[in-house]
């Protein structure tokens, strides 16, 4: 599933584009968005991923691959911050995926316990924390209550002021024709469910729901304070949170010690046609 070795940025390219494309995967999965023909599978360790594949006899998977061939587009030049939601007039579940790039700086090699000054984060600590992402999204999706029946399905792109195009959209995207801010139903709660940092990216992922939606949670997960009204600028600003521990000492201390980029980002917003899932399986 991913690289052997993550050391040059067109692998971290390849890892985080698979981390993104099988998150989205787990999500419309395990929310009951398609049928099983939508899907191929594959192991990581003894976690079964449901992959979503062109799957021509549901329309709706299909538009999914091309939103995420778009973003893979948007990702590749280093433009993008994007999350996608589902909605029923007011925003019903939000999954945010946040992505920064960075330059590469030397780092101390702690796989091998030198007292050097190397470049490059460890592949094998990247793959674990990797996996511990893919497996806290696949546990969270299962202690998720059932989303409403009838649903629409969005997604929206927000982008980097300073390197994007003021007329680049993705393919399969628009400019965004509402981009006021999104009105969230009911008690949110917000989930934080990992990060992934290699030498040249940083992935986050966060979900938002409703409260009474969550049977039972990891309290390591819940943010407290969530919003009711979420704009576009609050998604998309600079965070000045604490990373949450995943267990891997060396991408704690690696984050502390690399050089983020972290323009300032516009007000840019894109998205594609919106998806109906009525009568889901």
């Amino acid at each position: 599933l991913f690289p052997e070795s993550i050391t040059t940025e067109q692998q971290s390219v390849v890892l985080v584009k698979r981390l993104l494309a099988i998150s989205m995967s787990c999500i419309t999965y395990m929310r009951g968005l398609f049928p099983e023909s939508s899907y191929g599978t594959r192991y990581l360790d003894d976690l079964c991923l449901k992959i979503l594949r062109e799957d021509k006899s549901c329309l709706g998977s299909l538009q999914i691959v091309k939103w995420i061939q778009g973003c893979f587009d948007a990702l590749e030049k280093q433009y993008v911050s994007g999350f996608f939601h589902f909605f029923n007039g007011t925003v019903t579940e939000m999954y945010q995926f946040k992505f920064k790039y960075k330059k590469k700086v030397p780092q101390m090699d702690i796989c091998s316990n030198r007292r050097e000054f190397v470049a490059g984060l460890c592949s094998r600590d990247v793959k674990q924390a990797s996996r511990l992402l893919l497996r806290t999204l696949y546990l969270l999706m299962q202690d998720l209550g059932p989303l409403p029946n009838d649903i629409t399905l969005s997604m929206k792109l927000l982008y980097y002021n300073h390197v994007t195009p003021k007329d680049y959209q993705p393919p399969g995207f628009k400019e965004d024709g509402s981009p006021g801010d999104l009105l969230f139903a009911g008690d949110p709660i917000n989930l934080r469910v990992g990060s992934v940092s290699t030498d040249f990216h940083l992935m986050k992922v966060r979900v938002t729901t409703e409260k009474k939606r969550v049977r039972r949670a990891d309290s390591n997960l819940i943010e407290k304070n969530g919003p009711t009204e979420i704009s576009h600028q609050g998604l998309d600003c600079e965070e000045e949170e604490e990373e949450e521990s995943t267990g891997i000492n060396l991408q704690t201390l690696a984050f502390s010690q690399e050089e983020v980029v972290g323009p300032e980002k516009k007000r840019k917003v894109s998205e594609p046609e919106k998806l109906p899932l009525n009568g889901r399986k």
